[in-house]
């Protein structure tokens, strides 16, 4: 396994490449998207531990969403039990992807323990328990500051993990080695990322502007309201669907050394 530097505008090659294999397989990518947010959600459910055990799970199931893409992208129909391919790769690899689970969980408290410093943890306890977004709470400047300062820090904290499950998978990469390597690859390939993510924010906010502008048309501004969640999270199942090509352009298996001549 090494190093692979792509240029930016892979980051196009990225999305277009992910909207391509969701579409060949729509319903099985579709519904396992689903089922990775109800677990996600039931996990969140449970008394005291449940936020931090969602946490713990993120990235062995997004790892499943990867897998998945893989099956779609080589014409193969993703079964369900692939979202739990990261438990069922042996207990070794079942050990690291845990391992990596707890320090996501770890990291990712840490983050919010910071941005707590700004409001008294305020936007923590939003994000972990849950309440009412009130207007007087969005435009209160110390929770607006708390914000900023988490998405501010979860942007290296993102980098360290966006390729340490597959490469944990995979390649059986340790997980520290694989939150370093997956930081280098990051800011080796920033201009790609950087240009991916980008296309999925445009994505994004075209498909919600024609939503909006197409219940205008038809006279019914509450349509809008009804379609915009479906609408996000099948465009959150695309985006999902991408992830796998943004690692397997990153990371190449070295070809064996040639074998001496006779």
């Amino acid at each position: 396994m090494k190093l692979n530097i792509v240029p930016a505008r892979t980051g196009f090659t990225w999305v277009r490449a992910g909207l391509r294999t969701f579409w060949r397989q729509p319903l099985a990518l579709a519904g396992l998207f689903f089922m990775f947010i109800s677990l996600i959600s039931v996990a969140s459910l449970i008394p005291y531990v449940g936020s931090v055990l969602a946490l713990v799970l993120l990235p062995a199931t997004t790892l499943g969403l990867m897998a998945a893409t893989r099956e779609a992208a080589q014409g193969k129909f993703p079964m369900p039990s692939i979202l739990i391919s990261a438990f069922r790769a042996g207990r070794q690899q079942a050990r690291a992807m845990t391992g990596l689970g707890v320090a996501y969980a770890l990291g990712f408290l840490g983050v919010l323990g910071v941005s707590a410093l700004a409001d008294g943890g305020a936007f923590a306890r939003m994000y972990l328990v849950g309440g009412e977004l009130t207007p007087e709470l969005l435009q209160s400047a110390a929770f607006q500051n708390a914000m900023w300062i988490a998405m501010g820090l979860y942007l290296p904290f993102s980098m360290l993990f966006w390729h340490a499950p597959a490469l944990v998978h995979w390649h059986g990469v340790s997980p520290g080695k694989s939150l370093f390597f997956s930081f280098v690859a990051c800011t080796r390939n920033f201009g790609a990322l950087s240009l991916y993510v980008l296309a999925w924010m445009g994505l994004f906010m075209g498909v919600g502007m024609v939503v909006v502008v197409l219940s205008i048309i038809l006279g019914q501004p509450g349509l809008a309201n009804t379609l915009m969640l479906p609408t996000a999270m099948l465009l959150a199942a695309m985006f999902f669907s991408s992830i796998w090509f943004t690692f397997s352009d990153s990371f190449v298996a070295e070809e064996p050394p040639a074998a001496p001549a006779a």
